[in-house]
C-alpha cells in the first residue's frame, strides 16, 4: 500500500478548506437548525440562499445553502488558494491532466474556478471574499453550539488511493490513515496544519459525507444537543457524543432538517514540521472509530448527500464489513445468549 510522498512545491497553493453549498427544502428550518443548533452567524439572506459563517470567521461565508425542492444535494465544496495568481496555476493544473475547469460568478466571492477532481467532486477554488467583523467575543450572542470555523469536510469516493495521490499532487500531506488488507480505506489529509481539510472515506461516490466546524469546548458540544431538544429536535444527534482514535478529538454528529450531516468537535492537535510521519490505523483492531463510545449506526456510513448533476460511482469490488451499531449490538446479544446456555 504505497502512500504518496509529501509535496512541499505544488502546482499551485491550496491554504485551507473554505466553505460548502448545500441545498435545503424549506430555508426557515434550515436557518433555525444552523443558527440555534449549530450556532452559526447569518451573515445575509436573499429569497432563496442562506449565507452562514462561525463566530471566528471574517469572511463572508463558510455555508451556503439553496433553496431547492426535491432530494436534498451538494452543489459543491470549497478551497482558498493564497492569491489569484494561484487561480491561473490551478486552471493550468487541471486541465493537464484532462479534468474540467472553468470560470463562474460566485457572489460575495472574487475570481472563482469550478473544477471536478478525479472522482468527480465538484471544487470551488477561490483567493478572496468580501470580509465581515470577527463576533468571537461577542458572548452575549453564542447560541448553541457556537461554531467558531469551518474545518473539513468528507467525502465518501470508491477509489480512495487515487484520490489521495491527486490531493499530495497538490500539496496535501496524510496525517492518519485507515487500511485493510493493505488497501487504503481512508485518508486524513490538510493543507492548514491541523488533522484534515478533506478526509477520503472508501464508498460509493463521490458524495459528501459531512461537514465541520469547530467548538472551543466540551460544553458547546452538550450545549449544542441540549438546545436541539429543547427544540424538539434531539433525534437530530445521530452519532455522540464521543472521542475520535484518528486526530483524538470529541465530537458529535448531527443532521440538519434535510438530512446534510455536521460534525461538531474540540479541535485536533497541529501538525507543521516536515518530519511528521502519517499514523496508521488498523480496522480489525479495537478503538479504529473511537476512544470511548459505541460505534456508528449503519446510516452514518450508508447515509450521504450526492452532489447535483454527479454520477454515484459503485465500488468495483467487495470490502470487508465495518463495526456498526447493528453488528455491535447483535454480537453482544450472542455473547450474552452463549452464556446464559
Amino acid at each position: 500500500m504505497p502512500l504518496p510522498k509529501p509535496v512541499y512545491y505544488p502546482p499551485f497553493n491550496v491554504t485551507r478548506s473554505s466553505h460548502a453549498i448545500i441545498t435545503s427544502r424549506d430555508l426557515e428550518a434550515s436557518r433555525d437548525f444552523y443558527e440555534q443548533v449549530i450556532g452559526l452567524v447569518l451573515t445575509e439572506r436573499d429569497a432563496d440562499t442562506l449565507y452562514f459563517r462561525g463566530l471566528e470567521e471574517v469572511c463572508h461565508h463558510s455555508l451556503v445553502i439553496k433553496c431547492h425542492d426535491g432530494e436534498h444535494q451538494a452543489e459543491a465544496i470549497g478551497f482558498r488558494v493564497y492569491t489569484e495568481e494561484e487561480l491561473d496555476k490551478a486552471e493550468h493544473f487541471y486541465r493537464s491532466k484532462g479534468l474540467p475547469a472553468r470560470w463562474i460568478e460566485v457572489p460575495h466571492q472574487g475570481r472563482t474556478l469550478l473544477v471536478n477532481d478525479p472522482a468527480g467532486t465538484p471544487v470551488q477554488l477561490c483567493a478572496t471574499m468580501t470580509t465581515t467583523p470577527r463576533l468571537y467575543t461577542q458572548f452575549q450572542d453564542f447560541k448553541g453550539g457556537a461554531a467558531m470555523r469551518f474545518d473539513h469536510y468528507q467525502i465518501q469516493v470508491p477509489n480512495v488511493q487515487e484520490q489521495t495521490d491527486f490531493y499530495a499532487e497538490m500539496g496535501f500531506r496524510i496525517s492518519e490513515y485507515m487500511a485493510l488488507d493493505d488497501k487504503l480505506i481512508a485518508t486524513f489529509m490538510f493543507r492548514k496544519p491541523g488533522t484534515q481539510d478533506i478526509v477520503f472515506l472508501e464508498n460509493p461516490g463521490p458524495r459528501l459525507h459531512h461537514f465541520a466546524y469547530t467548538v472551543s469546548d466540551s460544553h458547546s458540544i452538550l450545549r449544542a444537543c441540549d438546545i436541539a431538544g429543547n427544540m424538539g429536535m434531539g433525534d437530530v444527534v445521530e452519532r455522540g457524543p464521543g472521542r475520535h482514535g484518528p486526530a483524538g478529538v470529541l465530537f458529535v454528529y448531527l443532521r440538519d432538517p434535510d438530512g446534510h450531516r455536521v460534525e461538531l468537535f474540540c479541535d485536533h492537535y497541529l501538525l507543521i514540521d516536515i518530519e511528521v510521519e502519517p499514523v496508521g490505523w488498523d480496522v480489525r483492531k479495537p478503538g479504529l472509530s473511537l476512544r470511548w463510545g459505541l460505534p456508528p449506526q449503519e446510516c452514518w456510513f450508508n447515509e450521504t448527500t450526492a452532489f447535483a448533476g454527479i454520477e454515484t460511482r459503485q465500488l468495483d469490488h467487495e470490502r470487508g464489513p465495518l463495526s456498526t451499531l447493528e453488528t455491535y449490538l447483535a454480537e453482544k446479544a450472542r455473547v450474552r445468549a452463549a452464556k446464559a446456555n
